[in-house]
């Protein structure tokens, strides 16, 4: 056996069964089913009847606790068992403070304990942090001053079912704490699994799953499974499943054993599958929710706290007959409750799993009656798809398209979801407009970003690859009292200028972002800039973009602003430090200004605010780097991950030509030598060599665009695995690193890098424009927590810093509603660890 199973891949620990403390005494190679009540023996004895303990029971919870990662781990009867154990800790009169889209059955024995007990169910939509926020004080005051009971458990469930509502689990765990300390934290994992999300990690109580769905995996087993670090938890859970007798038998404990040996294998093909079928009814038209589709609303925080969607997806045709008429003409889809099988599933929630839950809470709660939950299995995905097609054309959902981008489109039919919130609207007194002027006072983010192939070759025509981090700048805007101020403690730069002096008779009105600088008023700035700071340091330029985009989008007379940006990102190390800035000082000035509406809080930024965004960030980058690509300001807007190709004469483009790609969260290390260069000159380095050996240039521009192109078509192949994907994209890195090495852009100290990340196979290259600043290496999902700090030792040792991200995460973010309990900024430490409880935001 493995010495350490901890420093084995997620799968691996799936499929080896081995618990040392009770090794079958033959030598079997799968767990014996002791079918036995009772045990012979002394007092004393580990065992003695079935209800306490059993061997095959102890076996599996061994192997849960390893791959929870826990302590302990329970097996019960189902997964309302587990909910029934849990909330024995809740006492006569107490609060629970839930989700108000939690599963059906839950749902239901909360309020036979509220019948029974008089336990109180306070039901929040969680995806709301501020409301959970009010919710947890307002309840807590209401108990210190002695006019309740407390709240004694907060239940989350996260993606919730069937809505797909997406908690941020990490920030409640921190309200939690913060005023209701004493309070369990409970997180139903059903839809997760351990496989793509552990929520023990983010300081949750318990944890528990129906292994009935993803564990088990073929719905021949009833079971559940809690989960915890606590040992004062484990004690009352275990005394309580001994004294009810809910523990899981020894057949059913042998059949959940072996489904979970394959866990990690069905759930990464169901997953593959679902973003497909997602993808699809997105393309047709239909309001799909899905935390893998980038234009759901939920998909920046779920990215950040999972490492999946799952397989799980519901959509709305907005009519409940023709839902029915969708789900009786499926053929290969079963009409069953009840998810995570290996055979796909189809039903309508409000006449299934959620109907023991009232119409007008449904409604009340915004649950569509016309919603179709799809649970997808490992059949074949293009059958899937063809059989659901086939559902939808004889349901007249949709009909053959006009358009040659797709064959079919949805048939228009009225909501009677958006009929009901108009109905529930007019009986309410109307609301205040989200945004009746222009704020004064603002914060903005925005990540960085890293070049996965195409530096350099993207300057002059060739396919680039970048993906966002989750390292990210931060910027706020305040009314000042006289002066136009922009603090940016990273680079050591505090000015203010008189906005009277500034050069306005220069400046052209334009309704848009214009495409090309004004040499005149470039010209006044450098020079009132150059007061202050020589050209060649990197606050002149800061400066200049930061004026030139103020006089644009600022009224001449308008009030002094005071501007501060602060970064997590490394500055002038090529991922995208000054791309990120020049995002959010456009975001901060274009809302600030009126030139757009503060977005409304719980949907995605408009693609019309980010489009705005972009073009101005890109003027901004024109003013630092005179002619960039436009691929940095790109990722730091929209975020994710994208195909960029700059639209010039040699390749005939006429237009800039930009793809989002499907990039799951993978983990990432940069490393910033600290080797100081300029991009500037690089570019034109390149473009020098270009002019004097253009074969040899052209040869490595050539093979730079042919690794592009299988990178674009790696990632966008959802037949393949996660562990192929991330191993064919560390091979074309690497290669990709030789290509610009050829051009004349690496550093010793890049090599430096590489020789130390190679052994542990974690494939390097640099990003940006080279000649020093970062490198990236793409960390295998198997690399244990301790290889990684042995790596993260030996680059230290060489005088780097290192930084550990993930590609792939949100663009632009706006805060539109700040927390009253937060900090005010400037945050005394971390911007990230400020930005997190600083209220609601709204992502691209």
């Amino acid at each position: 056996m493995p010495a350490d199973l901890d420093a084995c891949s997620f799968a691996t620990q799936c499929a080896t069964v081995y618990d040392p403390a009770h090794a079958d005494q033959y030598g079997a190679s799968s767990t014996p089913v002791y079918l036995t009540a009772t045990f012979k023996g002394l007092p004393g004895a580990e065992y003695d009847y079935s209800r306490v303990s059993n061997p095959t029971r102890s076996v599996l919870e061994h192997h849960l606790a390893q791959i929870q990662g826990c302590k302990h781990a329970f097996a019960v009867s189902c997964g309302m068992a587990c909910l029934d154990v849990i909330m024995r800790f809740v006492g006569p009169g107490e609060y629970v403070l839930a989700g108000d889209d939690l599963y059906g059955g839950s749902n239901r024995l909360l309020d036979l304990l509220r019948q029974q007990m008089n336990i109180q169910v306070l039901n929040v939509d969680t995806t709301d942090t501020e409301a959970v926020e009010q919710a947890l004080v307002h309840r807590a005051a209401e108990h210190a001053a002695g006019r309740s009971t407390r709240i004694a458990l907060v239940l989350l469930e996260s993606p919730t079912n069937p809505m797909i509502k997406i908690a941020d689990l990490p920030r409640c765990m921190q309200l939690v704490r913060k005023h209701a300390p004493d309070a369990l934290t409970v997180v139903d994992n059903t839809m997760m699994s351990p496989f793509l999300m552990r929520p023990l990690d983010m300081g949750v109580d318990i944890v528990y799953d129906s292994a009935t769905k993803y564990l088990s995996g073929h719905h021949d087993v009833m079971a559940g499974v809690l989960a915890c670090n606590r040992d004062d938890l484990a004690a009352k859970m275990f005394f309580t499943i001994k004294s009810v007798g809910n523990g899981l038998a020894p057949l059913e404990c042998f059949l959940l054993t072996r489904g979970i040996k394959t866990l990690a294998l069905r759930m990464e093909k169901q997953q593959a599958t679902t973003m497909r079928i997602a993808q699809y009814l997105e393309q047709l038209g239909f309001k799909v929710r899905y935390p893998g589709l980038r234009s759901y609303a939920g998909y920046a925080v779920h990215a950040r706290q999972a490492r999946g969607a799952g397989a799980v997806l519901s959509f709305e045709t907005g009519q409940t007959a023709l839902s029915e008429k969708i789900v009786a003409s499926v053929r290969l889809w079963g009409v069953s409750v009840s998810f995570g099988c290996v055979n796909s599933l189809i039903t309508m929630p409000c006449q299934m799993s959620h109907a023991s839950i009232p119409a007008e809470v449904r409604a009340e709660r915004g649950l569509p009656e016309n919603l179709i939950r799809l649970c997808v299995g490992i059949e074949d995905a293009d059958d899937l798809i063809a059989d659901l097609q086939r559902a939808l054309l004889l349901a007249g959902a949709i009909q053959p398209s006009k358009s040659q981008k797709c064959s079919y489109v949805r048939v228009p039919v009225p909501d009677e979801m958006e009929i009901l919130r108009r109905t529930i609207a007019q009986r309410k007194p109307e609301a205040p407009s989200a945004a009746t002027s222009a704020p004064t006072t603002l914060t903005v983010s925005a990540p960085g970003k890293v070049l996965l192939l195409g530096e350099h070759a993207v300057v002059h025509g060739v396919k680039a690859m970048a993906a966002a981090t989750s390292l990210r700048c931060y910027g706020h805007v305040e009314p000042s009292a006289d002066r136009l101020s922009l603090t940016m403690p990273d680079i050591e730069l505090a000015h203010a200028w008189d906005a009277a002096r500034l050069p306005w008779t220069l400046v052209k009105p334009t309704q848009a972002a214009p495409t090309e600088l004004e040499p005149s008023l470039q010209a006044a700035l450098t020079e009132l800039v150059a007061e202050t700071w020589p050209a060649d340091d990197r606050r002149h330029a800061a400066s200049l973009a930061f004026l030139y985009l103020y006089m644009h989008l600022a009224p001449r007379h308008s009030a002094a602003q005071a501007f501060e940006l602060r970064s997590s990102l490394p500055i002038s190390a090529g991922l995208g430090s000054s791309a990120a800035v020049s995002v959010c000082l456009a975001s901060l000035l274009l809302y600030t200004h009126g030139h757009l509406p503060l977005p409304a809080a719980q949907v995605p930024l408009p693609a019309e605010h980010a489009a705005c965004i972009n073009a101005w960030a890109f003027i901004a980058e024109k003013v630092i780097h005179g002619d960039p690509s436009g691929v940095d300001n790109t990722v730091a807007t929209l975020g994710g991950a994208v195909a960029f190709t700059r639209a010039l004469e040699t390749n005939g483009l006429a237009a800039n030509e930009l793809e989002p790609l499907r990039l799951d969260a993978v983990r990432l290390l940069v490393t910033d030598t600290k080797v100081v260069r300029n991009t500037k000159e690089l570019v034109a380095r390149v473009r020098q060599q270009k002019e004097e050996e253009p074969e040899r240039v052209a040869a490595a521009l050539s093979m730079i665009q042919r690794l592009a192109d299988e990178a674009h078509a790696l990632m966008n192949d959802t037949a393949a695995s996660r562990s192929a994907q991330v191993a064919r994209l560390g091979l074309l890195l690497e290669l990709n690193h030789l290509q610009l090495a050829q051009l004349r852009v690496g550093h010793p100290a890049l090599d430096k890098v590489r020789e130390l990340c190679g052994p542990y196979g974690a494939a390097t290259k640099l990003t940006g424009a080279g000649g020093g600043g970062c490198a990236i290496s793409l960390l295998p999902d198997e690399m244990s927590e301790t290889a990684l700090s042995e790596l993260v030792s030996a680059l230290h040792a060489q005088g780097f810093a290192t930084y550990e991200t993930e590609m792939g995460g949100p663009g632009v973010g706006v805060l539109v509603r700040p927390s009253d309990t937060a900090a005010a900024w400037p945050p005394a430490g971390s911007a990230a660890s400020w930005a997190e409880a600083a209220g609601t935001w709204v992502f691209a």
